[in-house]
């Protein structure tokens, strides 16, 4: 470029990071705003004493896409993270019985023939079939769909009928297993995207094929450390990272964003703008109402948006005998999802989420104590829940379940310090539109080219990352998002650039 163009990125999060990581090897000038005292959004540490927790994400799913994106930068990923692929991976536990899920497919078919009377029959099918589906699926997903002519691609026509239209996760499982418990070992994992496997669509079904291709794994120091690598490369890069700086306003002349306003009131002008901040809060507090049609405040308010989630951190004095990960299922499961999705309202008997990552990595922790994090799904902000009367209820409910599921007895005893986050928490401090933790929901009508785009639709010079456009929300996905809109600027500006090579994976 005969003048570097000035890139500037509102939030730090793992899109935000990923372009900018890009952008600033590429030759870019680029200038990153955060919020918050440290990089990440909700992929940024918690720090409680000595304990360390991950505030979002806790699993790593598509190591290899991570490790692409440190690769098109010139870095190898090992050289900033030190990983822990985990097998098994996880243990559903259930009213009546515990399934442990392994990545080696020996051992889970052992696994599914010691706890299901249909054993594994099903299995190898099921890896073939949605073998197959994410063959076809993921050169789409990895597209740009900012225009309608990009939608009507060779490759997208070919995978139509992978897309199952006519299925959910859950029903489309039923091709494979016939009890309901095993499906769900299967189906959960729509939780990733803040939706009932009853809804999600059947595509979503290779979600469990990736964690039986390819593992699950932990970083050390947990997944926050991703977010600390990517600053360090933009850093040595070039790029700038300014923290506690909270961005007020895009600067929209015309229809064209022209840089940001920050809360003091310093205006920084941009070449080009991306957007890291939640989709639907940037859209309702970074622009003024009348700048936008298409998602204007009223149109927004009438998409469809995930589920929340109740978060509990605990720093403990003792170390507690809980696998790396544990996902724990209500007694009626379904009840709960449609509590959850359909009637926005809490139950009494609900499932959640457990990590005590210290089984696996010893810096999260002093020796013998623990940072164990709990994670229970909730009904977004629509519900009209008044969490300041709730949060001290639910806590006392998820303590009391966690003695109930597991040995804990002894639990409150051992709490030294904790962190709750809550769904009006999460609007509130976290800047999620109705707590919708997981972003816009994943239906057909809000995905490809129906999502907000990547090249923004209604704003020149105007980018979004994110889990809120293509390709959704996840870590993986995340970053492909921040590829797709750094590879489009690039493009803009004639900027040559490195494209992955997937056949040694795919």
């Amino acid at each position: 470029m005969p003048k570097k163009k000035h890139i500037v990125i509102v939030g730090a999060g793992p899109g935000g990071l990923c372009a900018g990581m890009l952008l600033s090897q590429r030759g870019f000038k680029v200038t990153l705003f955060d919020k918050n005292p440290e990089v990440g959004g909700r992929n940024r540490p918690i720090r409680l004493n000595d304990h360390v927790f991950d505030t979002g994400p806790t699993f790593l799913l598509m190591k290899h896409v991570l490790d692409e994106m440190f690769e098109l930068c010139g870095k190898r990923s090992s050289d900033y993270l030190e990983f822990f692929k985990l097998d098994p991976m996880y243990r559903l536990v259930f009213d009546d019985q515990s399934v442990d899920v392994y990545s080696d497919r020996d051992k889970m078919r052992a696994e599914l023939q010691r706890a299901f009377p249909e054993g594994s029959a099903g299995f190898d099918r099921y890896l073939e079939q949605e073998g197959k589906r994410f063959r076809k699926l993921y050169p789409c997903i990895k597209r740009n769909y900012s225009s309608l002519s990009a939608f009507f691609s060779l490759e997208l026509i070919k995978a139509l009928p992978y897309l199952a239209l006519n299925h959910s996760v859950f029903s489309n499982l039923g091709r494979y297993f016939k009890a309901e418990k095993m499906r769900l070992i299967f189906s959960f994992q729509s939780k990733y995207l803040g939706m009932s496997p009853w809804q999600c669509p059947a595509l979503f079904t290779m979600l469990s094929y990736l964690e039986h291709e390819y593992g699950i794994y932990h970083v050390k120091g947990g997944l926050n450390r991703i977010a600390a690598a990517m600053a360090q490369v933009i850093t040595e890069q070039g790029g700038t990272l300014h923290t506690h700086s909270p961005v007020q306003s895009l600067i929209i002349d015309n229809k064209i964003a022209k840089g940001v306003r920050l809360q003091d009131g310093t205006e920084i002008a941009a070449d080009e703008v991306i957007i890291n901040a939640d989709f639907a809060y940037a859209m309702t507090h970074l622009v003024k109402p009348d700048e936008l049609k298409q998602h204007s405040p009223e149109r927004l308010k009438k998409m469809e948006y995930s589920c929340s989630t109740f978060m509990l951190y605990l720093a403990l004095d003792k170390r507690y005998d809980l696998p790396h990960h544990t996902i724990v299922f209500a007694d009626d499961y379904k009840t709960n999802i449609s509590n959850i999705f359909h009637n926005k309202a809490l139950s009494d008997d609900f499932s959640f989420y457990v990590q005590n990552a210290c089984v696996t990595d010893s810096s999260l922790a002093p020796e013998g104590q623990s940072s164990l994090y709990v994670l229970v799904p909730m009904p977004n902000n629509i519900s009209g829940v008044n969490w300041d009367e709730q949060c001290a209820i639910m806590r006392e409910k998820v303590l009391d379940m966690l003695a109930k599921r597991f040995d804990m007895a002894d639990l409150r005893s051992h709490i030294s310090a904790e962190k709750i986050i809550t769904p009006q928490d999460w609007e509130s401090n976290e800047n999620v539109f109705l707590g919708a933790t997981f972003s816009l929901s994943h239906k057909f009508s809000q995905l490809l080219y129906w999502r907000p785009h990547n090249q923004f639709q209604e704003l020149g010079h105007c980018y979004l990352v994110g889990g809120g456009t293509h390709p959704g929300s996840g870590l993986p996905t995340i970053y492909e998002s921040a590829r797709i809109s750094a590879d489009l600027i690039c493009q803009k500006h004639g900027v040559s650039f490195a494209t992955p090579d997937r056949g040694k994976w795919l």
